[in-house]
């Protein structure tokens, strides 16, 4: 139903047809979305060391209230109001038409599909403590580990959904154990000191904020299930009580470990939650533990394969890329080509040191949160609350405020207190959508090859009416991003930052911090002019339909 003619309830219903439907319980889909969004408090050592631990402690409080409930109450409106798969792009479309669809559809897609694979090299690494390991030995068990995952999602979601039950189970009695164990034995003030002392204080919260946001990701996952969820009113329900079971997760153990076992500045290097469990129970248990974490990263790449599999279903459905990727198994209901074609491609990255690129994809996830806070407020203007009767949406009038703040603050600070190197390199990620978004619609054609009336193509340029001026605003957004940005940098890492890149790359354009600021600088301005000049030439020739 389009947004003219909206009466009330739920809309495109139709949207992913043949798939099984599943009924989750509040249990099964709060387990789900820990899985997909935490699988434990793996990664948060490092940021003890590197903010400090009183700092850390606050940060984990502070960013699920400004980030990832936000995140999490848009997620679980929008899955309600439109219970579809591909979230993301559904919703983009929604509120801005099918370039920014297709954008934030390629973005989450492409992050998904190329960090998956970490997951599986974290759980070989982790058996690797207790095994000596040769290459192929450690390939053999990534290879296992991806083929018994694959296995369980050409299942089904009720398989998935069992797995996600059992690890979570496991995953918080260990970290339950590690908090109580911790806190039993306190010898340490956990907030002394809460920024490390001569560090620059907004250099501990960059590095604090850089690393908490990402472990407080992933809440769009359960977006990409929307048309498998029978009952998909359990998910508001499974998302707070999710947000709050991750970051107790997270702040409990957190806590535990800072005030039992020391030194803070060996946490991520020579301490982790394990050694808790190692020096005041037993070698047995910090051993035990370390197989859970093997278990943790096995749910949270369970997670990642069910969520990815279905980031194509509704592109695919609007003829924006290959038609295979939506076609879903007779018995089983799931899409069984991408699970397999994820599972090839795992195989592969597995063995390669994609670390770099797992952080260059950073930046685009922040750019899609803090993007789909903003297709939530329009999509809210299109499809008024007061006409969607029973279905799930945050009330009071200062939601939106909310919705958008938070993440807005938050998703800025981390863009570019992520490094300049990455802060550079992910704009690679986020401009390949405007080479791939005019391939795939000549290609396929796009909406106006089902309703070429409500989607009229430009017959100039074979695109939707109206897309010279949509990349003419998307290359002006970016590019102020670009120039404003480069000048933060200088400001935040001028001092320190030509000898920092220098030493950790030796050569090439990343070891050059002045250089990196150029490109940044200069390509702001560069991508300001072309913004400019598309956006005037669309306005003559190819105006944006009103309608935008």
């Amino acid at each position: 139903m389009s947004k003219k003619g909206y009466t009330g309830g739920q809309v495109l219903l139709d949207a992913t047809p043949g798939l099984k439907k599943k009924t989750f319980t509040l249990a099964a889909m709060t387990f789900f979305i820990y899985c997909a969004c935490a699988g434990g408090a793996f990664g948060i050592e490092s940021m003890i060391s590197s903010a400090g631990p009183g700092l850390t402690l606050i940060l984990l409080v502070l960013i699920p209230i400004l980030w990832a409930m936000p995140i999490g109450l848009y997620c679980s409106e929008l899955t309600n109001l439109a219970p579809v798969e591909s979230g993301p792009y559904v919703w983009a479309k929604m509120a801005f038409g099918e370039f920014w669809g297709f954008s934030f559809g390629f973005w989450i897609s492409l992050a998904m599909y190329l960090t998956g694979a970490a997951y599986v090299v974290l759980a070989a690494d982790y058996i690797g403590l207790f095994v000596n390991l040769t290459p192929l030995m450690s390939f053999a068990i990534k290879a296992a580990i991806i083929i018994i995952f694959t296995i369980v999602n050409l299942m089904g979601l009720e398989e998935v959904s069992t797995a996600s039950t059992i690890f979570s189970i496991i995953i918080l009695i260990a970290f339950a154990a590690v908090a109580f164990v911790g806190m039993a034995n306190w010898q340490y003030n956990p907030m002394d000191p809460i920024v490390i002392q001569g560090q620059n204080a907004l250099s501990s919260w960059g590095t604090g904020i850089a690393i908490g946001v990402w472990m407080y990701c992933g809440y769009v996952a359960v977006s990409f299930l929307g048309g498998e969820i029978e009952n998909p009113q359990i998910i508001p329900k499974g998302m707070k009580i999710g947000i709050v079971v991750i970051a107790l997760s997270y702040i409990l153990p957190t806590l535990g470990g800072i005030v039992s076992t020391g030194p803070w500045t060996e946490w991520g290097v020579s301490i982790d939650y394990s050694s808790v469990l190692y020096q005041h129970v037993g070698p047995w248990a910090g051993a035990a533990f370390m197989i859970v974490a093997v278990i943790a990263q096995c749910a949270i790449f369970n997670a990642a394969i069910t969520a990815a599999s279905r980031s194509f279903i509704v592109l695919c459905q609007d003829n924006l890329c290959p038609k295979f990727l939506s076609t879903v198994s007779k018995k089983r209901r799931v899409p069984v080509w991408p699970i397999l074609i994820l599972a090839a491609l795992n195989l592969v990255l597995v063995n390669l040191n994609f670390e770099i690129l797992v952080t260059i994809l950073s930046p685009v996830l922040f750019v899609l949160y803090v993007g789909l806070s903003f297709a939530y407020v329009k999509i809210r203007k299109d499809y008024p609350v007061e006409k969607r009767g029973n279905l799930y949406y945050m009330k009071g009038k200062l939601a939106p405020l909310y919705i958008c703040g938070g993440p807005l603050i938050v998703g800025i600070i981390s863009f570019l207190v992520n490094g300049t190197e990455y802060f550079l390199l992910g704009f690679i990620a986020i401009i390949a959508v405007v080479i791939f978004y005019p391939i795939f619609k000549w290609i396929y054609g796009g909406l106006s090859k089902t309703d070429p009336e409500g989607n009229p193509i430009n017959p100039k340029t074979k695109l939707a009416k109206g897309d010279i001026g949509r990349f003419g605003i998307f290359f002006l957004l970016f590019g102020i991003i670009a120039f404003l940005g480069s000048f933060f940098l200088v400001w935040y890492e001028g001092s320190w930052g030509p000898d920092y890149y220098l030493e950790t790359y030796g050569s090439g354009i990343m070891s050059n911090f002045w250089g990196m600021i150029k490109i940044a600088r200069w390509g702001g301005v560069a991508m300001l002019a072309l913004g400019a000049v598309l956006f005037l030439v669309g306005k003559k020739c190819d105006p944006i339909p009103k309608e935008d």
